[in-house]
């Protein structure tokens, strides 16, 4: 019987691991070949190279403003997704009724399109639209949105925060549906609310929501391409110039397809060490807490 299970679990899992051999492993296996040549993408022959890709990208400036870039649109994307995505949970989570109605509402941001949603907000910012028209009339400012080495970062943040924040919301109100009603009690019991009730009981029982929220946001910002893209192309001076806009320019316009590669797997590494670094810090302040 054992035998038999086995070999019914294997095959039923078998679609996935056939699919992830073919799409994943093999992919991931290619690239690393890769990275140590000079392949252009189009010619047939290439040669090896050695570490030569990784040491150009590691003194290239653009490859270390793309690192820097992450970190910065980390640092605005990840408080105001959080504390957007949970003030929005708090609010469907007090509603008496239509609870749903609002959570698809909120969710909905999420299945825009990227593209979509840049070419709006390039509309709103740009010279001509009423915005602009608006401060120009009244204020007399002449604001470059998305030409400022500081607006641009922000904008594309703020506009990402905006589609994402439905989505991890509704992470929050399932973390906030989960808090048992006694607890609660308990704490009202002790002297804890409004906000002391808010601190010391919601937030630490909010622990798995906040691990899981803040770990896809963090991991977001090293794959940040379409809104710099279409917005900024990575301007002014590199300040939205992401580790995707990098590999994209240097494997499909400059044809440097090892080269970018090579970026490729470095910008692996440290989206894999920073995601560990985060993991730590919650799991240290989930400890606190009580949750082990």
């Amino acid at each position: 019987m054992n035998k038999r299970t086995t070999r019914l679990g294997w095959l039923l899992a078998s679609p996935y691991l056939i699919y992830s051999i073919i799409f994943f492993l093999f992919p991931l296996c290619w690239a690393i070949y890769l990275a140590f040549t000079n392949w252009n993408l189009i010619a047939p022959d290439y040669e090896m190279v050695g570490l030569q890709n990784f040491i150009e990208a590691f003194f290239s400036k653009s490859v270390r403003a793309a690192f820097w870039v992450t970190y910065k649109f980390m640092l605005m994307f990840v408080p105001i997704v959080i504390a957007g995505s949970l003030c929005l949970a708090l609010i469907i989570h007090s509603l008496p009724k239509l609870k749903g109605l609002f959570s698809v509402g909120y969710f909905l941001p999420y299945l825009a399109s990227g593209v979509a949603s840049a070419i709006v907000v390039n509309g709103v910012l740009s010279y001509n639209s009423p915005l602009n028209t608006f401060f120009r009339h009244y204020f007399g400012l002449d604001i470059d949105w998305l030409g400022s080495p500081i607006l641009a970062p922000l904008i594309i943040a703020l506009m990402m925060a905006w589609k994402f924040m439905g989505y991890y919301a509704l992470l929050f109100l399932s973390g906030l549906e989960s808090i048992p009603k006694e607890i609660y009690e308990a704490a009202e019991i002790d002297g804890a609310v409004g906000w002391k009730r808010f601190w010391h009981v919601t937030v630490p029982m909010l622990y798995p929501s906040f691990y899981t929220v803040t770990i896809l946001a963090v991991g977001l910002m090293f794959g940040i391409f379409t809104e710099p893209y279409v917005l900024t192309g990575g301007g002014p001076d590199y300040s939205t110039h992401t580790w995707q806009l990098e590999i994209y320019n240097q494997a499909f316009e400059k044809l440097n397809a090892g080269y970018g590669t090579a970026i490729a797997i470095i910008n692996s590494v440290v989206t894999f060490a920073s995601i560990l670094v985060f993991r730590k810090v919650l799991e240290k302040w989930g400890a606190r807490h009580g949750w082990e």
